[in-house]
């Protein structure tokens, strides 16, 4: 995305990007499988050894594949520093993987040779462990199922889950909670309630898809020796870590910071242009000029003293019409600027006639919010005029849904139809919702890693809308003055305590 830089450590990866990573790295850079997972599981016994209390025990809830691996490397390491560990494996010993069996062979010479060491015992089925009554345990480390589960659990994985779940234990997953679908962030039948997930090489996208954030708890990447150049995504994590906030230089007079037309208000929705205004205009626009019909004029003025004022039409005039087009034009030649087409203009079919003649006529930049979204949404196959600069368009789900005239169910479907659509029509698309993506005319995406439902709540997408406008229009980039808008908009509402969502924290890396 051009002026973004993403660091490797905020990729959102699917299982598959994952898989390939971890192949590529092992096949063509020369590390073995071996290594990754010590390395893996290493840096998160190093984590866990810093919040354990002292002489805990852990049960290591165990597959057969490399996730059952990883956890015996944890299990070995904190065996060492006084933690007996009991080893539950669901499906035996038998045919483990190879890295795995190797691990466990390891495991079993620190127990032969180091008196030191803390206790381990080893539970071979399921049916073992509801047999063994007064055992206390302290943690829970889950390393049942990894990053390939495609269907939904079964057999003994499903009465393992649910007991896990209703314990009060700390529960620790190993790369992702058993049960939670990497990509999509569906829960598979059941899945692992996870305080902490120790992720390995790259976050798994469906960490922050559905119902992810109920069951990833703390997330914290344990970075691998994975080469940059073997590293490839087209998803990725907002985070005010790798967001720099731009620096303007003094402006000489008002109009050099930039100006930004928001064409807005029709009688009764007046209160939306004005929050757009208001938020615009406390980004250091240059200036903010409100274009709306002559009749609702007194109501800004009165509301909006320090905001520009074009009335357009006649006294009578409510709502924007077709004839008021050429007016507008006009006034927008005057100075040239950014344009904000759509808080509270209704939808009033003179309205809709003006907007799609504005949409095929206007060749500057043009952010399409609210109400304007549904006249957009009205043309059988809208399209952004080859000859126009750029468009931002900001849909909530129902008018993302509406514009694609092809309806999606889960948040995972949302992101495909987002990097489809902004592909193909050439466009920054911001979706906002749970969690807001963005997407970018290349087809990549970001995704926020906090909750910003209330953008899709009445009012707070006006405030987005007004505070992505004013980035665009003091220079920069369609995609960065989204990222800006996401960020510092959420801030705005956040400090002024309209909502109690958590503000955006730092994510965490080992």
């Amino acid at each position: 995305m051009k002026a973004l830089s993403v660091p490797h450590h905020y990729y959102l990866c699917t299982a598959e990007q994952s898989q390939q990573m971890d192949k590529a790295t092992i096949e063509q850079f020369g590390i073995d499988g071996f290594t990754l997972m010590e390395v893996a599981g290493s840096s998160t016994a190093k984590d866990l050894l810093t919040e354990l209390p002292a002489d805990s025990h852990g049960l290591y809830i165990c597959g057969k594949g490399n996730n059952a691996g990883d956890a015996l490397v944890v299990a070995r390491y904190l065996i060492q520093h006084g933690h007996d560990a009991t080893l539950l494996f669901i499906s035996g010993t038998e045919d483990l993987s190879a890295d795995t069996e190797k691990n466990f062979d390891l495991l079993r010479k620190i127990t032969e040779n180091d008196s030191a060491a803390a206790s381990v015992s080893i539970l071979e089925s399921w049916a073992e462990f509801e047999d063994i009554n007064g055992v206390a345990y302290d943690f829970i480390v889950d390393g049942m199922l990894g990053t390939g589960l495609n269907s939904d659990l079964r057999g003994d994985y499903v009465k393992a889950v649910a007991w896990t779940n209703e314990t009060d234990l700390p529960v620790y997953s190993i790369d992702i909670p058993t049960g939670l679908h990497s990509d999509s962030g569906h829960i598979m039948g059941d899945a692992i309630q996870a305080e902490k997930t120790y992720t390995f090489g790259t976050k798994k996208r469906g960490f922050y898809l559905e119902d992810g954030y109920s069951c990833t708890g703390k997330i914290l990447l344990c970075e691998l020796p994975f080469p940059n150049y073997l590293k490839s995504c087209n998803t990725f994590l907002l985070d005010r870590s790798w967001v720099k906030e731009p620096q303007y230089p003094p402006a000489k007079h008002k109009y050099d910071a930039g100006v930004l037309y928001i064409i807005a208000g029709s009688e009764g929705l007046t209160g939306a242009a004005i929050l757009a205004a208001r938020s615009a205009w406390a980004e250091g626009v240059g200036a903010v000029i409100l274009v709306c019909p002559r009749g609702i004029l007194p109501i800004f003025e009165n509301n909006l003293p320090q905001i520009i004022k074009k009335p357009v039409g006649m006294k009578d005039d409510t709502c924007l019409k077709e004839e008021h087009l050429e007016q507008i034009v006009q006034i927008i030649e005057e100075r040239p600027g950014d344009v904000l087409l759509g808080p509270g203009i209704g939808r009033e079919p003179d309205t809709l006639a003006f907007c799609t003649s504005f949409f095929a006529q206007y060749k500057g930049n043009l952010l399409i919010d609210a109400d304007a979204l549904w006249c957009l949404a009205q043309q059988e196959d809208w399209q952004k005029p080859a000859d126009a600069a750029s468009w931002i368009v900001t849909p909530h789900p129902g008018e993302l849904s509406k514009l694609t005239k092809d309806p999606f169910s889960d948040g995972s479907q949302r992101l495909d139809v987002v990097r489809k659509l902004s592909k193909e029509k050439d466009i920054t698309l911001v979706s906002k919702g749970f969690p807001s993506i963005i997407g970018t005319r290349t087809g990549k995406c970001v995704l926020t890693g906090y909750d910003t439902r209330m953008f899709a709540r009445a009012g707070f997408g006006d405030v987005l809308a007004g505070k992505i406008g004013a980035y665009w229009t003091l220079g920069n980039p369609a995609a960065k003055s989204a990222v800006l808008g996401l960020l510092n908009g959420y801030d705005k509402i956040y400090r002024d305590k309209t909502t109690t969502h958590r503000s955006p924290e730092p994510n965490d890396l080992i």
